[in-house]
């Protein structure tokens, strides 16, 4: 029995023995001189820092800073909810099929008066904003790609989002939605 084990175990050594370490060489220096180095970044560190960083080109951080936090879809309608108080801000947003829609529900709202952009490099994008909910339950639009409205009541608005039905061009494309 021992023989078998030995047997066994000869291949393991010859394959741990031919392993070669491969450790820099260095030459000798004090303690001190390698801290500073150490301390100092590379010209390669530097540029990788202007570069993003395997975190941010991950797929699941990408698929979170392309959904966002507060962002659900159902039946190509998009639903994005934000609390007043992150006011102003700025998203982006994509259509990828037609008739698609955003509901961008903005809770706690205070303020006498919203202000909201849609911006797109798309040509012939044909999107706007279709209505305005108020906290009171009143529906009003349809609007433009600009509104500015002034609020009553205090509360959960909402900014619905989508294709002008009077209006042609594409349904498809990127954009992003400023609100202050």
């Amino acid at each position: 029995m021992d023989m078998k084990k030995s047997l066994l175990l000869i291949p393991l050594l010859v394959i741990a023995c031919k392993k070669e370490s491969k450790m820099p060489e260095t030459p000798a220096q004090d303690s001190v001189a390698t801290m500073e180095q150490m301390s100092k970044p590379s010209a390669d560190s530097m540029a990788s820092q202007k570069k993003d960083s395997m975190v941010n080109n991950s797929p699941v951080t990408k698929e979170v800073l392309s959904k966002g936090v507060m962002r659900s879809e159902k039946d190509g309608q998009i639903t994005r909810t934000v609390d007043a108080a992150q006011l102003p801000f700025t998203f982006g947003e994509e259509f990828t099929k037609d008739n698609q829609g955003l509901v961008l529900k903005i809770t706690n709202f205070n303020k006498p008066e919203v202000k909201a952009k849609i911006s797109t490099n798309e040509k012939d994008f044909n999107i706007r904003f279709n209505q305005i909910k108020l906290a009171n339950g009143d529906t009003d639009g349809p609007f433009g790609k600009d509104i500015s409205y002034t609020i009553s009541k205090k509360g959960e608005i909402s900014l619905i989002i989508g294709k002008s039905n009077m209006a042609s061009g594409t349904t498809k494309g990127k954009f992003t939605v400023s609100v202050e």
